[in-house]
């Protein structure tokens, strides 16, 4: 439900803009608020469920997601929907650190890896899938909801899936139950959302003065909020954030390349929906069938992804990013070709081996990240590795839009699939640079946990 509500909204902005009279900006915080808020809220909420029991904080976290679902599909204005997308936004802060954690503590072994690659398909599903779903609910037009059936169709999931949830969920809790750190919330929430907020609306308005204040901003919190963490480790305190797992060099490493493969992975996806849609002129559903190519690739691979990890070890990650190297450079190739005018299937081959390339590292690298971590820090380390995930996708969509709208503004008579194509060469690099640091870091990695 999270994963898809990322992604679908954007199929319905054009729809939610006619109908409820939106301005642009009203349009942009329909995106930013849910996004600000699901980055701001998830190491906080990691300490929350270590307090107050994971299932019980993410059956709270889904039942507001259902609610503040049909909050939005029924919204009367976008003031309204705005307010109901931050909801969203805490919601699924929620929940998202209660994932992991349970899927870490209630099981070892190959187990824990086979859930690991379950919750690698669940999310990547939502991701390549969330504008075709959207494109098919907005063109089916159920009972005449248009836009209002992408918030509305999580209502019967919630209802399915909360009396479920004490049944099949176990509850758990840090080993000892930490006390909540007001003032490391404080500072840490203050600190992410300098850093985000800058970064979801800064290109839109063409990085005004507020944008670079809240990024030196983020910079001197994060400072504060690591000395802070720092001194309460050492009195044998109770920091929001232990700075033990920073201190295991690989793991740290790890979480390094978790925020660089999200950067690549956010940023991919929104090119592409606009080179689809607004440099070739697609509807939401035929862009989003393009997208199954990938969705083709991927569903291959991750279902097994556990399996293929077993076997290539510790060269598992390595292999599937240059995988998805391989696979941008090529559909950057097939876009150079196909110009402005020839078929968009011919990016089908290219964006199929990139799928594949997900398929193998998503999952992998969370689990790669996670087993490091000792009982009494899974809470923690999941709201580190959920939040590293959103700043990253926010980064790179920031960074790579920067790229991509500034070859836009060339006035090329290609200027489309000319911005696709130095957008998709970074990402390439990128990937390919992800590869050769994670089979260095792998090559000299320790096998002790991190306590």
């Amino acid at each position: 439900m999270t994963a898809l509500d990322f992604f679908i909204v954007n199929v319905a902005l054009p729809d939610v803009q006619r109908d409820l009279h939106a301005g642009t900006a009203a349009v942009q915080w329909v995106v930013a608020g849910f996004g600000l808020a699901l980055a701001a809220g998830l190491i906080t909420s990691g300490r929350i469920g270590d307090v107050a029991g994971r299932r019980r904080v993410f059956a709270i976290g889904l039942a507001l997601f259902t609610a503040a679902s049909v909050a939005c599909g029924v919204a009367p204005s976008a003031g309204t929907l705005i307010a109901a997308r931050l909801a969203q936004g805490v919601a699924a802060a929620l929940t998202g650190p209660q994932v992991l954690a349970i899927l870490g503590t209630a099981w070892t072994g190959r187990a824990r890896a086979r859930a690991f690659s379950a919750y690698g398909l669940t999310m990547g599903l939502g991701a390549v899938f969330g504008q075709l779903i959207g494109g098919l609910l907005i063109r089916a037009d159920l009972f005449g909801l248009d836009w209002r059936a992408c918030f509305l169709i999580n209502l019967p999931v919630g209802l399915v899936t909360l009396p479920l949830v004490g049944r099949a969920l176990p509850e758990s809790r840090a080993p000892r139950r930490p006390r909540l750190d007001p003032l490391g919330v404080a500072l840490c929430t203050g600190a992410l959302v300098a850093l985000v907020l800058p970064l979801i609306q800064g290109r839109a308005q063409g990085w005004p003065a507020w944008t670079w204040a809240c990024l030196a901003g983020s910079a001197v919190l994060f400072a504060v909020f690591g000395a802070y963490q720092h001194r309460l480790s050492r009195r044998d305190g109770d920091p929001l954030v232990d700075t033990a797992l920073l201190r295991d060099r690989p793991l740290a490493l790890g979480l390094l390349t978790q925020l660089l493969f999200w950067c690549g992975q956010a940023s991919f996806f929104l090119v592409l929906a606009l080179y689809l849609q607004q440099g070739r002129g697609l509807d939401a559903l035929r862009s989003g069938l393009v997208f199954v190519t990938i969705g083709g690739g991927y569903l291959l691979t991750s279902t097994t992804a556990h399996l293929i990890a077993a076997r290539l070890g510790r060269r598992t990650l390595p292999a599937g990013m240059l995988l998805m190297a391989a696979g941008l450079a090529l559909t950057g190739l097939a876009a150079h070709d196909a110009g402005t005018s020839g078929s968009v299937w011919w990016l089908g081959p290219g964006m199929f081996v990139d799928g594949v390339g997900m398929g193998v590292v998503i999952a992998p690298m969370t689990s790669a990240v996670m087993e490091r971590v000792a009982p009494r820090l899974v809470g923690t380390a999941s709201g580190v590795v959920a939040t590293v995930q959103q700043v990253g996708n926010a980064l790179g969509v920031a960074l790579i839009g920067i790229v991509f709208y500034d070859a836009l503004g060339t006035g090329r008579p290609d200027a489309y699939p000319h911005a696709f194509g130095l957008a998709i060469a970074a990402l390439t690099g990128l990937e390919a640079l992800l590869a050769v640091a994670y089979a260095v870091m792998a090559a000299g990695r320790e096998r002790t946990p991190a306590e």
